[in-house]
């Protein structure tokens, strides 16, 4: 919380990996929190939403528009184009309740683990990383060569958190958007985000297969 008792806000950073629908998912359900969400996108992550998802978000502060984006409820965007460095989230000295690369391309992990600051995302990703906040990765790569996995462990050693995009299955999905919603609502609950947005495990009926 911030001196003022409101939530502080929460970074979200999008990459050029597969994984549109999971950014703007988390977008619309931080946004619909009341929360307030610094918003960056890589110019990959744009070309990628556009391919996935038809959106096309502006990749300047004049050009850019929230309502591509869907409802986003009471919530409130701030967007940062991803070449500024004078962003207040390029600053340890800037307030946030946490920050999440979604979805997290191997460039930017990469970079991450490496200390590699070369734009606002992984600048904002490294401030995370020294000031000891929540730092959430979510990388949608199939399959991982051992770079990759030595670079997750190096994040996971600094004190980030590694949250592939892997949906459960024990919830039974019927459609794409419960698949969605269960990465999004692991996401919110390593951030500390109040959701409802899939049926945990342990509640309700258990499968057929595990009764008895």
């Amino acid at each position: 919380m911030s001196r003022s008792g409101e939530p502080l806000p929460i970074v979200l950073a999008i990459t050029g990996a597969s994984g549109a629908p999971y950014a703007v998912r988390l977008l619309q359900v931080l946004c619909g929190s009341g929360l307030t969400v610094h918003l960056t996108i890589s110019s990959s992550g744009a070309h990628v939403m556009r391919e996935e998802m038809g959106i096309a978000p502006g990749q300047s502060v004049s050009r850019f528009d929230p309502g591509v984006f869907g409802d986003l409820g009471p919530g409130r965007v701030v967007y940062h184009h991803h070449a500024d460095f004078t962003a207040g989230i390029a600053s340890g000295s800037f307030p946030t309740g946490g920050m999440v690369v979604c979805p997290c391309s191997m460039s930017t992990l990469a970079s991450i683990a490496h200390g590699v600051t070369t734009n606002l995302i992984t600048r904002a990703a490294d401030v995370h990383l020294k000031e000891r906040r929540k730092l959430i990765l979510v990388p949608r790569e199939t399959p991982l060569n051992l770079i990759h996995l030595e670079n997750m462990t190096a994040v996971t050693r600094a004190g980030g958190v590694v949250l592939p995009a892997m949906p459960g299955w024990y919830h039974q999905p019927s459609s794409l958007d419960d698949l969605v919603n269960f990465v999004v609502g692991r996401i919110c609950d390593q951030l500390g985000v109040g959701n409802d947005l899939i049926r945990r495990w342990g509640y309700g009926k258990p499968p057929a297969e595990l009764e008895g």
